[in-house]
Formats: C-alpha cells, sequence, structure tokens
C-alpha cells in the first residue's frame, strides 16, 4: 500500500527504486507530503513510518536546459560530506525518467528545523541571533575555502568568465519567462555588463546562501547542521554567494527583501555592512567591489521569481503561496536600479 498528498509523485514506483538504493531497508507504506516554501524544484517528504528522507525533483514547464540540474545538486551534496561544510546524507540519484518522469535524487532528512520568517527568527534572543550569524558567516567561509579538485569538482563549473555568463543566463531567462514588458531589465543588465569585475576569488558558489536554505540545529538554533537548495550551485565567483545573501539580509530603515520580508529585522543580527565585513575578515580579503554583487544578486533574483511567476500562471507550480511572486519583481529591480544609481562602479 502507498499514500501519497500529491499525484504527480508515484510513491509505489519511487518505493521501488529507494528499496534498491537503500538495499531493502525500506518499510512497505511509502507516504509522500510535498513540503510547502519550496519556489523551484518540488521537494517531497517521504517516509516509511520508520525514517524519512527528502525527494528532490525539477519543476513543471519550461526552464533554462542548465537549470534545475539534479545531478549537479547531487554531485554537490556528495562531494561535500565530511567536509567543514553541513550537508546530508545523499542516498542516490535516479536519472530514469520512467520512474517520475524526470530526474530526481534522494538525501535523508535532517533533524533541524529552518528559520524562514521574521516569527521563526522573533523566537531566538538577540545572543542566539547574533552566534547563528557569526556561524552563518563562517559556513560561507568555509565553503568558498574548500579546494574543487580535492573534493572532486573540478570540472563542476568554469570559473573563468563566470560573471558574463551569469549575465547572459539569466538576460535569457527572462526572455524565456518575462509576463510583462519591463525596461529595468534591459537598463539593469546594461549597466552589470559595463562593469563586471574581475574574479579574483573562484571557487566553490551555492547560488542561493540565504538563512532560509539552511537548517539549524532544533534545540540549538545557533547551530547549523545542514546547507540546503543546491541547485545553482557551480564553479564561478565566491563573492556572488555574499551578494546573494546580503540581497536576502533585511535591516531596519530599509526595503526588505519580499520573501524574507524582515526575517533578519531583528535586535542580534548585524547589518548588512557589518555581515560583509565579517566575511571579508575571515577570508582575508578586500570587497571593493560588492556593490556590483548586490546589485546582481536584485536582478537575478528578480528573473528567478518572473520565472517562478510565469510557470504559476500557465499551472505549472505545486505548493501554496505563489498568488504573490509576481509582485515581487518590481521591488527587487527598481532596488537594483537604486543600488547601482548611488554606487562609483556604475558611472
Amino acid at each position: 500500500m502507498t499514500a501519497t498528498t500529491d499525484t504527480a509523485l508515484d510513491t509505489a514506483r519511487v518505493r521501488a527504486w529507494l528499496a534498491a538504493a537503500e538495499t531493502g531497508r525500506v518499510g512497505p507504506d511509502l507516504e509522500a507530503r510535498l513540503i510547502a516554501g519550496g519556489r523551484s524544484n518540488p521537494t517531497y517528504e517521504l517516509t516509511d513510518g520508520a525514517r524519512r528522507w527528502i525527494l528532490r525533483r525539477p519543476p513543471l514547464g519550461h526552464v533554462l536546459p542548465t537549470a534545475h540540474d539534479m545531478g549537479r545538486e547531487y554531485r554537490a551534496l556528495a562531494a561535500l560530506a565530511g567536509s567543514a561544510v553541513p550537508v546530508p546524507r545523499t542516498v542516490g540519484l535516479c536519472t530514469d525518467t520512467a520512474v517520475l518522469g524526470a530526474p530526481f535524487y534522494v538525501m535523508d532528512k535532517l533533524d533541524g528545523v529552518t528559520l524562514r520568517t521574521a516569527a521563526d527568527t522573533g523566537r531566538l534572543t538577540p545572543e542566539q541571533r547574533k552566534t547563528l550569524s557569526a556561524n552563518l558567516i563562517g559556513v560561507l567561509v568555509a565553503l568558498h575555502e574548500v579546494d574543487p579538485a580535492a573534493v572532486g569538482l573540478d570540472g563542476w563549473g568554469r570559473p573563468d568568465g563566470y560573471l558574463e555568463r551569469q549575465l547572459r543566463r539569466w538576460l535569457a531567462q527572462w526572455e524565456s519567462s518575462r509576463t510583462a514588458p519591463r525596461p529595468e531589465v534591459d537598463e539593469l543588465h546594461a549597466r552589470l555588463r559595463a562593469a563586471v569585475p574581475p574574479n579574483r576569488f573562484p571557487g566553490i558558489v551555492h547560488g542561493d546562501f540565504k538563512i532560509d536554505n539552511l537548517m539549524v540545529d532544533a534545540a540549538d538554533p545557533t547551530r547549523i547542521v545542514g546547507v540546503l537548495d543546491w541547485e545553482l550551485g557551480t564553479l564561478g565567483d565566491t563573492l556572488t554567494d555574499l551578494g546573494i545573501l546580503c540581497s536576502f539580509w533585511d535591516q531596519n530603515g530599509e526595503f526588505h527583501n519580499p520573501i524574507t520580508a524582515g526575517a533578519t529585522a531583528l535586535p542580534g543580527f548585524p547589518t548588512r555592512d557589518e555581515l560583509v565585513a565579517a566575511y571579508a575578515a575571515a577570508r582575508g580579503i578586500d570587497v571593493a567591489e560588492m556593490d556590483w554583487y548586490l546589485v546582481f544578486a536584485d536582478f537575478k533574483i528578480a528573473v528567478i521569481l518572473e520565472g517562478i511567476h510565469a510557470r504559476h500562471t500557465q499551472g505549472l507550480t505545486e505548493g501554496a503561496d505563489f498568488d504573490t511572486v509576481g509582485a515581487m519583481v518590481g521591488p527587487l529591480l527598481n532596488r537594483a536600479l537604486e543600488r547601482a544609481a548611488r554606487s562609483s562602479l556604475f558611472r
């Protein structure tokens, strides 16, 4: 007997595959639950009543040919096992599309919680928020100091020309998924292209490093037990991760990213400038071109959200909370333009 709350996941076929991958250690009844909060790759919690796993598959609908590559995610998680970067144990990668209609992979479900909203982070004390922030920077620095070749990730990406390719990629994604004309996208792209900084710090890039892509210990929310959602990971310019983190890092007196909506705008969390300074000090580097990475981060996130909005309007998203995604695009583009206008890097 199998059960599921979502018809897109055939738990009978998944159970057969999982039993083979786990050498038979799977109970006869497998249940699947679509996890709320995911806005890109559909993510499911699986359980046989005794153990729990996480399954990730690509979204329905049109995406870039290189996007949502399950093999890339799986390779990163497997490579970082045992490193200073906490990741869940991987079970296996399924490339047989006869099972679910698309490739997917399965990993252990971590015993922890994700801090997504101001209500979640509001339950922490100011001292806990301060310690969590320091540990978050520590994990990001540890990731960026991993030698890709030493963990088998050489060839996982091409650091040379990474920023130029990123600009082309996200403009192409915009053109393929836009639901309304926005001249500010072309303006931002032109400004970013004219001011591309040199890639001075190549390494492993997570691509979406932010507080709600981390899992923390339920008993000690300052301890990070897992870095999740590696769908945008590659080898490239590591400062793009810091830009993404800052884009999602809310603080009082400034526009809040509409996804996180104030999650880090609470006492104890450092300011964005303090976050950048802590990262730079830990790596012993200068980040004089940080404005470029902040503008690029807002541009990239806006394009991603437009793609999700486009799939939602076509009925190709799964789960709740998609109705407001389209409204997030404009504010992010506007903030990026304002930052570019203030920065000497874009003049």
